[in-house]
């Protein structure tokens, strides 16, 4: 047996005991950090390690780590498993193209530009429309940034940012706009960070009278960001009246859909992004509603000749075969770049865009399943919204970091917290297509049931933040 199949063979037997792992133990056995280094044998040595060693070390190293795939993990904003996603990627391994050129990529190219292609349509962008798939949401984010800047003062690609440019985000968006304007040159200090309302939405009102204040000391409003899917309410902020605003202004109007903007693959939730063909620039990730394997990240651009005007440069040794359409090195940030559109493909060609569209319905309705349990019990407190996939609450007012703490370090089951204005909850996310409504009732079962047994709890009292 060759090297490849002997280690195929091996493969096959790992992933065998990792499902019969998560069978019977869907949340890993928690090894202290303090301890990780005890506990397995992590080390690299000069010696080679004979098979049956090798074999047992990967073993303990998959039955350790935490099981993002099972029906008690409601931690991140991704879970669950596609099979035929998880084929396409196996395949991108064996593969191992790099996606800068056709003479490199061949077919692959079309792959990636049927996805980019297909979801421009669904977004509403034209024929200028075009794409590219990043390392992830904060690189989507960051991409769009620089192409808003380039958009707005030219000769910052040459020179640097000489003109007092200015940003624009919602107070609950992702961390990543901060670290961006710092990459981008555009300072921290120039991102204008504009209030949310109670149900997580940024407020155009606020976002304009932002933007004229800035204006008048004589700022260069730029680019903004406007969050589809916000990480901790889940909230959708108003695409179309912010488009109001960026287009009065001439500014760069970015959607971050990281989180939830493949909800344009759903005709009954698409309305939550009202206005998005608006937008200059969009993107998700495949990787987190739709299942995929991290990462799966896509950013789409109306006219693509942003795309070329920032992140295009000249390099005879690679670029020597075939048009700049099918030289995707053009347009991306990086050079090497691995297959990330393969598994994808295999999904979407697998289930069709109706399948897709099943996957997203489910989720949001395993959502109306949570908050429907939550609102129908007295014991609960409930701080989001319908039309969120994410589902905030607090049980009998104990404090949620302590509990969402305890039940991870007993292994019952991950979930995590977040705080908006003051109040801080638990988390629960139904990004998990895979999981049922049972599987929802269960968890707040086994919550429960924890909570009983554990009557030590630290609560907090009625109206109090739980903010630390």
């Amino acid at each position: 047996m060759s090297g490849i199949s002997k280690d195929l063979a091996l493969f096959n037997e790992l992933v065998e005991v990792l499902l019969n792992e998560e069978k019977s133990n869907p949340v890993a056995d928690r090894i202290d950090s303090s301890k990780l280094y005890e506990s397995i044998d992590l080390s690299l040595n000069d010696t080679a390690m004979v098979d049956d060693a090798f074999k047992q070390i990967l073993k303990n190293v998959l039955i350790s780590t935490p099981k993002t795939a099972t029906n008690l993990f409601f931690n991140q904003l991704f879970g669950g498993r596609q099979s035929k996603a998880i084929l396409g990627d196996l395949l991108a391994v064996m593969l191992n193209n790099s996606m800068y050129t056709y003479k490199v990529a061949g077919p692959q190219v079309g792959i990636e530009q049927e996805i980019i292609r297909q979801s421009c349509n669904l977004v509403g962008y034209g024929p200028q429309s075009n794409g590219t798939f990043p390392t992830g949401g904060s690189m989507s984010n960051y991409m769009a940034l620089i192409m808003g800047r380039d958009a707005k003062d030219p000769a910052s690609k040459l020179e640097g940012v000489r003109k007092p440019l200015v940003i624009y985000t919602s107070e609950a968006s992702h961390y990543s706009n901060a670290k961006n304007a710092s990459f981008a040159g555009i300072g921290r200090n120039n991102l204008r960070y504009i209030a949310a309302d109670s149900e997580g939405r940024m407020i155009p009102e606020k976002l304009e009278a932002q933007i004229i204040k800035d204006l008048k000391e004589g700022l260069i409003p730029t680019y903004v960001n406007v969050t589809v899917g916000t990480t901790v309410l889940g909230a959708f902020d108003p695409i179309d009246k912010i488009a109001d605003i960026t287009e009065k202004h001439k500014i760069w109007l970015h959607v971050d859909g990281a989180y939830c903007g493949a909800a344009i693959f759903s005709k009954k939730y698409k309305h939550l992004l009202k206005g998005m063909e608006r937008s200059d620039s969009f993107s998700y990730n495949a990787h987190k509603m739709l299942g995929t394997p991290l990462t799966c990240s896509i950013i789409l651009v109306k006219d693509k000749k942003h795309l070329y005007d920032s992140f295009s440069n000249d390099a005879t040794y690679l670029y020597q075969t075939d048009g700049d359409d099918f030289n995707l090195g053009k347009t991306s940030f990086q050079c090497g770049r691995r297959n990330d559109a393969l598994k994808f493909w295999t999904l979407w060609k697998s289930v069709g865009t109706n399948g897709l569209e099943q996957i997203i319905d489910n989720q949001f309705e395993l959502a109306d399943v949570a908050r429907n349990y939550i609102r129908s019990n007295t014991d609960y407190t409930l701080y989001s919204f319908d039309g969120s996939v994410s589902i905030c609450f607090n049980y009998k007012n104990i404090d949620p970091t302590e509990l969402c703490t305890a039940l991870y370090e007993h292994q019952i089951t991950v979930v995590g917290f977040g705080s908006f204005h003051g109040d801080t909850f638990v988390r629960l996310v139904t990004v998990n297509a895979n999981n049922t409504k049972q599987d929802i009732l269960n968890f707040f079962k086994i919550m429960e049931e924890f909570v009983e047994k554990n009557p030590s709890l630290k609560k907090v009292k009625t109206g109090e933040s739980t903010m630390s």
